[in-house]
């Protein structure tokens, strides 16, 4: 097993493009990839996800320890060959001009990989060297694999980079990405187009094999990496995810269909909590661990869409609504309303429900679109309407403590997750009776921010994206509030 780190000198030097060539190289050459994103983003893993066949993990120093860092990382790495981690903003970019904390070269001393450094070469030659040199000297502790060089003119000007870096430093250059216009990501008001709705086009995934076979020396560069030693890497395991499939290893037209229940490995294990999570184009946003969690509190989840399905999953004792694009979708949402009616008799009934940002959003009375004007109608568990934005409202790391006992913990527990939104609640509509504010938010820095948990009969709703591996019990809480759900009688027939 090897693995390196791509990292780029600032955001927009090309990381997400290299990180997808090389996964998509590697592939080709018949390696097994092990994708990874620094950072609590959900667009990038999709589209490693897509290219690999493998699900790409988040690593986070801040919402996860370095235990539980090094155990996500080594239960990806199972049964592959080379880990590919992609890096966020700069290499040393954190919380803070002083610390490394929250920066790639945290992650990259904490899992023991070498950086491959990515340089944005337009418009420089010998300076190019300076910023190779200034890179290498940073940090002593810091392992480099080599540099590549982006978005270069031609292969002359390659020369001249590599000569400058021969010259004044120690670092090895392993070849450059010539400058292409095609190599263009779409992208929209949360960043790039998720995978589920624009797959990486194989023009595209060619274009980018074919420059890496021309262009660069990789092979070189993995047969000169060091085997990562698995045993440093764990040592506070996760739950034991052996039988749990790959989730989300999965297209859409499988996971989409109701009651479902999806299996990489070609088999379906039999539990007695079942949990509905919502799975289509307009809500692709999870982290991999929850879910995994979940399975291994003893859930057994079943996905469906709330666009396209007519009624819940049979048997369900629980409801999971991760994040996505609800606005996008509004109208097939809004045209569902068999779908709407059934979540809004299960909440009604006490069934655990839990949403978050997207989902959330969904859980509202209404959305209004980015015109500002259309009003969709939604499930209608809280009485809220969102209101979108062409301004982000909300943006950061989050850690609440909970104020009462609720789906996701027990009053007092500390979560840790991200927040990351368009679209905010509409004044006046924040009072309704049974209707709680149950989360203490404070940002990454201590600072209070005004994100809160709504709790409605057994519903809770918020625009935090909680990490499960934050609070490891937050699975069990969340299975065992199913649990007492079933024992009552309750779940869907079917």
């Amino acid at each position: 097993m090897k693995g390196f780190v791509i990292a780029g000198t600032g955001s927009g030097s090309g990381k997400t493009t290299a990180a997808l060539g090389l996964m998509a190289w590697l592939a080709k050459m018949g390696h097994r990839v092990a994708p990874f994103k620094v950072g609590p983003d959900f667009i990038d893993p999709g589209h490693h996800t897509a290219l690999t066949g493998t699900p790409s993990r988040n690593l986070d120093s801040w919402m996860l320890t370095r235990e539980m860092n090094q155990a996500i990382f080594a239960r990806g790495c199972k049964d592959k060959d080379v880990a590919v981690v992609e890096g966020v903003m700069g290499l040393f970019d954190g919380y803070s001009g002083v610390s490394e904390a929250g920066s790639t070269a945290q992650m990259a001393k904490w899992l023991g990989l070498p950086v491959v450094l990515l340089v944005d070469a337009r418009s420089m030659a010998r300076s190019a060297a300076a910023i190779v040199k200034g890179f290498e000297e940073f940090d002593p502790d810091l392992e480099f694999a080599g540099v590549i060089f982006s978005k270069t003119g031609s292969d002359r000007h390659y020369e001249y980079l590599k000569e400058a870096v021969a010259d004044r430093c120690q670092m090895k250059c392993l070849g450059h990405l010539p400058r292409n216009e095609h190599l263009v990501m779409p992208e929209r008001h949360l960043g790039l187009v998720t995978s589920d709705e624009h797959l990486v086009s194989s023009t595209m995934i060619q274009t980018l094999i074919s420059m890496i076979n021309e262009h660069t020396d990789l092979k070189k560069m993995l047969n000169m990496l060091p085997e990562i030693k698995m045993e440093t890497a764990v040592k506070k395991p996760l739950p034991d995810f052996n039988d749990s499939p790959e989730i989300l290893n999965t297209s859409l037209e499988v996971s989409s269909k109701k009651g479902k229940e999806v299996s990489s490995g070609g088999f379906e294990k039999k539990k007695t909590i079942r949990i509905a999570v919502a799975r289509d184009k307009a809500f692709c946003f999870y982290y991999p661990e929850n879910l995994q969690f979940l399975e291994a509190a003893g859930a057994e989840l079943v996905f469906f869409s709330p666009m396209t399905d007519m009624g819940l999953p049979g048997g369900i004792h629980g409801i999971y609504l991760g994040g996505g694009y609800p606005e996008l979708f509004a109208e097939p949402l809004s045209q569902n309303s068999a779908m709407q009616q059934q979540i809004k008799e299960k909440s009604d009934q006490g069934m655990p429900i839990y949403g978050e940002c997207g989902g959330f959003m969904y859980l509202c009375s209404h959305i209004i679109g980015m015109d500002g004007a259309t009003t969709y109608p939604m499930a209608g568990c809280f009485p809220f309407t969102a209101v979108m934005s062409k301004k982000m409202r909300s943006l950061g790391y989050r850690e609440v403590t909970l104020g009462q006992d609720c789906l996701v913990g027990k009053k007092g527990d500390v979560l840790r997750g991200h927040e990351f939104h368009y679209s905010s609640l509409e004044d006046g509509t924040l009072d309704c009776d049974g209707l709680q504010r149950i989360y203490s938010a404070s940002a990454r820095a201590g600072k209070e921010v005004s994100l809160e948990g709504y709790w409605k009969g057994n519903t809770l709703g918020s625009y935090m994206h909680i990490h499960f591996g934050s609070h490891p019990e937050t699975a069990k809480v969340f299975v065992t509030s199913c649990n007492a759900f079933c024992k009552t009688g309750g779940s869907t027939a079917g």
